[in-house]
Formats: structure tokens, C-alpha cells, sequence
């Protein structure tokens, strides 16, 4: 698949305003043979590994159908992964390590600033619903530089979607509980965060129930037709009378 991203900005004509900040995705993704292990009472080894590689392109969809970002870095150890994320055009940078979310969001930032880019969009590449649309709403909401926005996930929890201008504006702490310490961290830096609730960053498929609410909508995406055609909605369906026999 190819996609041509807007060229960034490499200069501003005398008189016109500032230039919105060029905007790069940056998605690290693990090794896929050891993916979504908090799905392991759910899904066999590879269910979980092809449930992974579905819900990333569906990302990858949705990053690369983008209007308003400048490009795409993945950022990964595995050579599957590499190979998949080739396919729509992005930039494939090597991990040295799997040392957790926020290390690699770090060292994406560094490879932006290195390469004189202006602004990071983080994600995850467990976000199968995600749009197009969706990404140019939140990439739109950073108008000045510096500037944060940021799209949680539905428990307000998660940062699902972080966007910072600079990349290396805050130290970051995905987790768990991530998105009231980003928006700390943001205005310590002196920025006020906008918030954008959207659906598509809001459910990540981590846990079972994750997953159950996820199959429970048919959804035009990669991961929903994996679902279907390997016959693991009835799985699901059995697990869930299973869990609700235990309740």
C-alpha cells in the first residue's frame, strides 16, 4: 500500500502566520509472538499473535489515510512487523530493546527532534477502531508550538492518543494510569492541554473485557474480520457464559 504525506514545512513567507507544527505518528510495537499477553485466558498463542497483527493495520490504516500528518515511525525489534508496517509507507525505526511503552516513546521523540521534525503523535497499535478521520481531529487541535493534546481511553486512564510540540515537551509515563499525570506534566511545562474524547482512541483491546466489547459491534476493520472468520466470536460468546456462570 503507498500513501504520500504532505510535505513538512521548511519555511514561513514574510507576513503569514506561523505554520501549524509538522505532526509525525510514532507507533512502537513489541515482538508479535509475545502480543496481548493479558489476553492469554482468552485466546491461544496465535490467536494472539494474528489478533495483534490485524488490529495494527487497522492503525496503519487509519494513520497512513491521514490528511494532516506529516508521516509515520514504527518502531520495533520484530521483522514481521517491519515488513507489515513497509506496506503504507512509514519509516521503520530498530528498537534495541522491549523495555516498556514510555522508553520507546522517548527514544521516538529523540528520533523526531534528530531529524528536525516538530511534533509527535504517540499511539498504541491496539486501537483497532481508529479513523482517519479521528487522528486529523486531534493532529488539528495543535495549532502552536509548544502545545499538547491529548485523546484518552474511555476509563480515562489511558493515553491513547498523546500529541506534544515539541516531541521531548514532557517526560512521559504511560501506564496504567497515564492521563492525569500527562496532563500534570503538560501544564508543569507551562502548556494547557486540550482534551479530545473520540471513540476510536478511547477502546484498546488489553484485557478480555476489552476484547468482549470490542466483538460485541460488528466493526469494519481487520480485527473484527479475524474475529468472524477464524470462528472466535463463538469462543468469546462461550467464554462470557463462562465468566457470567462464575459471577
Amino acid at each position: 500500500m503507498t500513501n504520500i504525506f504532505p510535505a513538512e514545512v521548511s519555511a514561513v513567507e514574510v507576513g503569514a502566520q506561523p505554520p501549524r507544527p509538522s505532526v509525525w505518528a510514532v507507533l512502537p510495537v513489541k515482538n508479535s509472538v509475545d502480543a496481548k499477553q493479558r489476553l492469554i485466558p482468552i485466546l491461544e498463542p496465535d490467536e494472539r499473535q494474528a489478533l495483534f497483527t490485524a488490529m495494527l493495520r487497522d492503525v496503519l490504516t487509519a494513520l497512513a489515510g491521514s490528511r494532516l500528518l506529516s508521516g509515520i515511525v514504527v518502531l520495533t525489534r520484530d521483522l514481521a512487523t517491519g515488513t507489515l508496517a513497509r506496506e503504507y509507507g512509514t519509516e521503520v525505526v530498530a528498537e534495541p530493546a522491549n523495555d516498556g511503552h514510555s522508553s520507546a516513546i522517548s527514544r521516538g521523540a529523540e528520533y523526531l527532534l534528530a531529524k528536525g521534525r516538530q511534533a509527535m503523535l504517540a499511539l498504541p497499535g491496539d486501537i483497532p477502531l481508529l479513523t482517519a478521520g479521528e487522528v486529523d481531529q486531534l493532529v488539528a487541535s495543535l495549532t502552536t508550538s509548544p502545545g499538547f493534546s491529548i485523546a484518552p481511553s474511555s476509563d480515562e486512564f489511558g493515553s491513547n492518543g498523546l500529541l506534544a510540540s515539541p516531541p521531548d515537551l514532557i517526560e512521559f509515563a504511560f501506564g496504567d494510569d497515564s492521563f492525569r499525570p500527562h496532563l500534570a506534566r503538560a501544564r508543569a511545562a507551562g502548556v494547557q492541554p486540550s482534551v479530545l474524547h473520540l471513540d476510536g482512541f478511547a477502546l484498546d483491546l488489553d484485557q478480555p473485557d476489552d476484547l468482549r466489547r470490542f466483538a460485541a459491534s460488528a466493526s469494519d476493520t481487520h480485527a473484527y474480520a479475524y474475529l468472524r472468520d477464524s470462528r472466535l466470536l463463538g469462543k468469546l460468546g462461550r467464554y462470557n457464559a463462562s465468566q457470567s456462570g462464575n459471577a
